[in-house]
């Protein structure tokens, strides 16, 4: 063996009591578990006192252009996460040059120059195998970038040859290893499509076992309708559904997640395979384009809008706004909040991004509490600004506050909702696990300790408590210190 993590509580994964053991890794790959001898030559790590859990895998990420600009993802891996799953919202890598007018949101536009050629989702995957970051890396198909692709921001139907286009591209994708696709229907231009459009897209993946995720078109009082729309597109597509970021968002929705639950428990029981995610904060974060534009259409999407509790997180021209709200700005500007928000876009474009304080603690422990949530960070890996602590504090953050301090689950729970029940979900062979054969994705950890320690003020700072993070075997974090290694690759999904 090449390494032996000596004398953990072992939590291996599938929610279980933990367990002391030694775990033995070979060739990047978990060869023993239990009382292990001594090997001469193998890396030997004690672990007494520490627990030993899968590497998390971050089920909602936006990642995709961040494994090549900061391909050490040290936000990512100092939490314990060895797996992102990318492609998001609808905002997917490919085809690539409609995938570009992203960059600004995710603060990636100064930097296009240093990202590899890729064109398509085939392409973009070994991309990343040739340029590997320091985890593992799953994608998704996105919806906008197809629609986009085909049709622009027409709001209107495809014509059938446009819908065919799309789902060549989608096809494409999953053939060369796609874990399914998701939409993001509060933006621009997945806003535009009606629920068919989604079906048949759906129904296209259907033989592979691919799933469909969902930013829903509404998170406001309209989110009972729209999960019922995104539990329809799963159960008429045929595919698993994952609902994105579930929450209730704005005041006049608060508790709503009671029956947008008990309609997930009912889908569910019709053996419909839905399931969610969920960050565990109260503010959210997304572009302020996307704000303004739902507020002004009376589109809601986005839940009831305070501009006082909406603040500027990134604003790459004008970085003397960061950490401002909107009506502070308004009252500066001798301007109404929404002139407001609409000067700063005019001024910052897609490159606007903004935090919101919208939902209500009752609320986040009680999705987080359901069987049917499992955890996904949702952080957007903005280049300078001040991101949601979300993007660096998400998985400590349920491990030390959620089920330590305040008991909403057990410490092994959490942990079966980050690492056996995302794999099972998204079709991530080997993954998830603490057993002989699983790929040697581990984070060992203090529960003691292990919590978030990022401000709004002061996001990027790594968690507390976390020991060591291995990818594949190769240690990526050593006390609170990346190694420098980048073993992750492309994690790609065999068509049945």
């Amino acid at each position: 063996m090449d390494l032996v993590i000596r004398g953990a509580t072992v939590y291996d994964g599938t929610g279980g009591p933990p367990c002391l053991a030694d775990v033995g890794v070979s060739g990047g790959t978990i060869a023993a578990v239990g009382d292990l001898t001594r090997e001469a030559g193998a890396t030997e790590v004690a672990a007494t006192g520490l627990a030993l859990a899968p590497g998390f895998i971050d089920v909602h990420s936006h990642d995709d252009f961040a494994v090549f600009l900061t391909p050490e993802m040290d936000f990512k891996v100092a939490q314990g996460v060895t797996t992102t799953v990318v492609g998001n919202c609808g905002l997917g890598a490919a085809p690539h040059e409609a995938a570009q007018r992203y960059l600004p949101f995710f603060g990636a536009d100064a930097h296009r120059d240093r990202l590899p050629a890729w064109t398509t989702y085939a392409d973009y995957l070994d991309a990343v195998d040739r340029h590997p970051p320091s985890l593992n890396v799953a994608v998704l198909v996105g919806h906008g970038t197809l629609r986009f692709d085909v049709m622009g921001n027409d709001r209107r139907p495809p014509s059938d040859r446009e819908l065919a286009g799309m789902l060549d591209t989608l096809a494409a994708g999953l053939d060369a290893g796609c874990i399914g696709y998701s939409s993001g229907l509060v933006y621009e231009p997945g806003r535009y499509s009606q629920t068919d459009e989604l079906v048949t897209l759906a129904q296209e993946m259907a033989q592979s076992g691919g799933v469909y995720a969902s930013h829903m078109r509404n998170e406001g009082d309209g989110l009972l309708d729209a999960v019922a729309e995104t539990i329809r597109i799963g159960a008429d597509g045929g595919v698993p559904v994952q609902i994105s970021h579930h929450k209730a968002s704005g005041r006049s929705a608060w508790g709503l997640v009671h029956d947008s639950l008990a309609l997930i428990e009912r889908a569910r029981s019709r053996g419909v395979d839905v399931t969610a995610d969920q960050y565990p904060y109260t503010a959210g974060s997304t572009a302020l384009f996307a704000v303004l534009q739902n507020h002004e259409e009376r589109a809601h999407g986005v839940g009831d809008v305070e501009w006082e509790r909406i603040t500027l997180a990134s604003a790459p021209r004008h970085p003397e706004w960061e950490r401002r709200s909107i009506a502070d700005l308004a009252a500066e500007l001798h301007a109404d909040p929404v002139e407001a928000a609409r000067a700063v876009v005019d001024a910052e474009g897609y490159g606007a991004v903004v935090v919101m304080e919208t939902m209500n603690e009752d609320d986040v422990r009680t999705v987080m509490g359901h069987p049917s949530t499992m955890i996904g960070s949702d952080g957007i890996p903005t280049f300078g600004g001040k991101p949601h602590p979300r993007l660096y504090g998400t998985f400590p953050r349920v491990l030390g506050h959620y089920a330590r301090d305040a008991g909403v689950f057990t410490l092994a729970e959490a942990i079966r909702r980050m690492t056996a029940m995302p794999a099972a979900k998204f079709g991530l062979a080997g993954r998830g696990a603490i057993e002989p054969g699983a790929a040697a994705d581990l984070v060992l950890f203090d529960p003691a300790t292990i919590d978030d320690t990022g401000t709004y003020d002061e996001p990027r700072r790594y968690p507390a408590g976390v020991t060591a993070v291995w990818v594949g075997g190769t240690r990526v974090m050593h006390d609170g210190a990346h190694t420098g290694e980048r073993p992750g690759r492309a994690l790609r999904r065999a068509r049945d």
